[in-house]
């Protein structure tokens, strides 16, 4: 199928990951040119290379060549085999950078996905664990990939700079997606929340509920913000902390934010209460955006919308992220789909802000390397 399909071309570092998962997705060859190549330390960085070394361990048969400064990139598709997998990924970005190619690509294995991913499980830059398990599940589960093996458990935290955590995800494969249709967001219900703290005291935990209460109180009564805070050979080689908060509605979309301390050694040192209230006020902002899917999921429902069968999909986002747009243009590139995007101004049933109804129809991608039973 890769040899006939013809390979895209595309120059610089930005998106390297969409590109990846669309091409292994599409089986379609991709040549990435330019890569960093005016930078002083030019070519991939340690976690991209670790992200291709990723998708040569859940494939057969990748052909991946780079040159030699690191700046030019092939890659050429296998088919995804999934089954048992362990990774080191690189502690300069998070295990969630890792995780969310996983999400795009595990229900379309030959063999349900089991790996182990060990580094940081919380930073600054990427989802953390908690917010992909507690709002990235819940899409996963609209399109029918659900059941009792679609788990993610955090075995161990690490914070930057040092690391340590261990993640374990497992995901069941899937031959088709449903379509979806999902137009009403509901009214929010319910605020859950994660309050983490590793190698500090652990009355940090609790100085963060309380300050993250003290906003949240004045919206909504039912919330409740676990305290976790893992200690010895669970606890990772960096101090850190942070808070990860969600809100459901009552139609069951999920709506995440979070913050997590400056890695040690890095910046000025962040009071909990600090971050604490600033985590309920980010929280409050994305549900000022609304949609049916958060900010940061909002690729990965757009994929799916896109692998599903030949029918119709709709679903309500907020504005659109820029990330989000560019992902748009890769799909038409590698799927050849276009959707049809509808501005819905906040007026008297949609409060917030103003809101993007997007409508595909599937490519009706099938896993074919699914093994029969």
């Amino acid at each position: 199928m890769a040899t006939q399909a013809h390979s895209l071309s595309y120059a610089g570092c930005n998106f390297l990951r969409q590109r990846l998962v669309l091409s292994t997705l599409s089986g379609r060859p991709v040549k990435i040119r330019k890569i960093r190549a005016r930078d002083d330390n030019p070519g991939l960085r340690d976690f991209e290379a670790s992200f291709i070394r990723l998708l040569d361990k859940i494939t057969n048969g990748s052909r991946i060549e780079i040159n030699q400064t690191g700046t030019t990139l092939y890659y050429q598709p296998g088919l995804l085999s999934g089954g048992s997998v362990e990774h080191d990924c690189s502690v300069h970005r998070s295990i969630g950078y890792y995780l969310e190619g996983l999400l795009c690509l595990a229900p379309f294995m030959k063999h349900p996905l089991r790996i182990v991913l060990r580094g940081v499980t919380n930073d600054q830059v990427d989802p953390s664990v908690d917010v992909l398990k507690a709002a990235a599940f819940p899409v996963l589960k609209q399109f029918g990939v659900d059941g009792e093996s679609l788990e993610l458990k955090i075995v161990r935290r690490g914070m930057p700079p040092g690391g340590g955590g261990e993640v374990f995800f497992s995901c069941p494969v899937r031959k088709v997606l449903k379509p979806v249709q999902l137009t009403d967001p509901g009214k929010v219900k319910r605020i859950r929340g994660m309050a983490y703290s590793v190698r500090v005291s652990p009355q940090m935990a609790n100085r963060i509920v309380d300050s993250a209460r003290s906003i949240l109180n004045k919206f909504i009564p039912d919330i409740y913000i676990y305290t976790d805070h893992m200690k010895g050979v669970n606890s990772g080689k960096s101090p850190g902390f942070g808070l990860s908060l969600v809100a459901e509605t009552t139609n069951g979309t999920f709506l995440s934010a979070e913050l997590a301390s400056n890695p040690q050694g890095q910046g000025t040192a962040v009071l909990p209460e600090d971050l604490g209230r600033s985590c309920a006020k980010l929280l409050l902002e994305e549900i000022y955006r609304g949609g049916c899917v958060d900010s940061t999921n909002q690729s990965l429902a757009l994929l799916l919308m896109t692998l599903g069968q030949q029918d119709v999909s709709k679903v309500l986002l907020g504005p659109l992220s820029p990330y989000t747009i560019e992902f748009l243009r890769h799909l038409k590139s590698f799927f050849q789909i276009m959707f049809k995007i509808e501005t819905k101004p906040c007026g008297e049933e949609l409060k917030g802000g103003d809101k993007v109804l997007m409508t595909c129809v599937g490519v009706g991608f099938s896993n074919l390397s699914k093994t029969l039973k």
